[in-house]
């Protein structure tokens, strides 16, 4: 695989690689993927867009984008943010699959409500084979949503359209979220048996010694231990459990230092360290964040 990152910067280099007519806005556009090019070459290459990129397909027997006999498969969605990396095979289209994409540079977004939200959209930083897989009303609704912001597209630019076809990128992007969140439902048995095997790498992570040699583990280091994104694997467990993976490493650590703490007569600093903390100090702000005492004064009340 050519290691080397091609970059896509604007929404103009995105027609020019898809073999599309040059855009009728610089911020935006919407393609249809039975209008871009066949012979698109993306063999051994990655790409690295400068924008965000959503793409609608009718891909029904596509196993890279993650469907399992839990899901809808009337369609999928797949969602990339700037920088992200796109690797070979992922930016492919059928010739006539009746899908769609959806382009916008962040400055379109930059001064709306939608500029200061955008990141609220974790899926955004989903892997491709963490896709959202869709019913056929679903399919109605979005494809609906995006032939409004095409039609405001295809217009003449007037001081409305800007604002018109944000609030209706805005739309598509809450009923994307909330059929995400219908999808993390549907899939509730499969994602239980995850968050299973994340507790257990937790623990096996802490009684293996790899805190104290190693440090905290990353939300990606759990991530790729259950072949997912980090971001995935998050929000699957703040469904499930409630609780963020941040948190609930937090709280797994806050717990065994309460049990070292009343159970040891090792100094704070040596427990801080255990816990894979580089400096004591940050320890003892989140200890007391959880506990609201300071790790002394636990020791000293219980």
């Amino acid at each position: 695989m050519n290691s080397e990152i091609i970059h896509v910067k604007s929404v103009a280099d995105y027609h020019r690689l898809a073999g599309l007519e040059s855009p009728r806005h610089p911020l935006v556009s919407i393609s249809y993927h039975k209008d871009t090019r066949a012979t698109m070459d993306f063999e051994g290459k990655r790409f690295a867009f400068g924008f965000y990129y959503i793409s609608y397909k009718n891909a029904k027997y596509d196993m890279r984008y993650g469907r399992n006999s839990y899901d809808f498969d009337d369609g999928t969605l797949m969602f990339m943010s700037p920088g992200q990396i796109i690797m070979p095979g992922n930016s492919s289209h059928d010739e006539d699959d009746g899908g769609w994409s959806l382009a916008f540079h962040p400055d379109l977004i930059r001064k709306s409500p939608l500029g200061k939200k955008i990141h609220d959209y974790s899926f955004f930083s989903y892997d491709v084979h963490e896709a959202l897989h869709i019913s056929e009303t679903e399919v109605k609704l979005l494809t609906g949503l995006a032939e409004k912001i095409d039609m405001e597209y295809r217009q003449n630019i007037d001081q409305h359209t800007q604002n018109l076809i944000v609030s209706n990128i805005e739309l598509l992007l809450d009923y994307c979220n909330r059929y995400y969140d219908r999808q993390f439902y549907t899939r509730t048995n499969l994602n239980k048996d995850y968050v299973t095997r994340f507790e257990q790498l937790l623990q096996d992570y802490y009684t293996s010694g790899q805190l104290a040699e190693k440090g905290i583990p990353t939300v990606n280091y759990f991530g790729e231990q259950l072949n997912m994104s980090g971001h995935y694997l998050s929000d699957m467990l703040k469904k499930e459990t409630g609780k963020s993976l941040k948190k609930y490493i937090n709280d797994f650590l806050i717990n065994n230092a309460k049990t070292m703490l009343l159970g040891s007569a090792s100094p704070v600093s040596q427990i801080a360290y255990s816990l894979g903390f580089e400096y004591p100090q940050h320890f003892s702000k989140l200890f007391k964040q959880k506990t609201g005492m300071s790790p002394v004064e636990y020791r000293s009340l219980n």
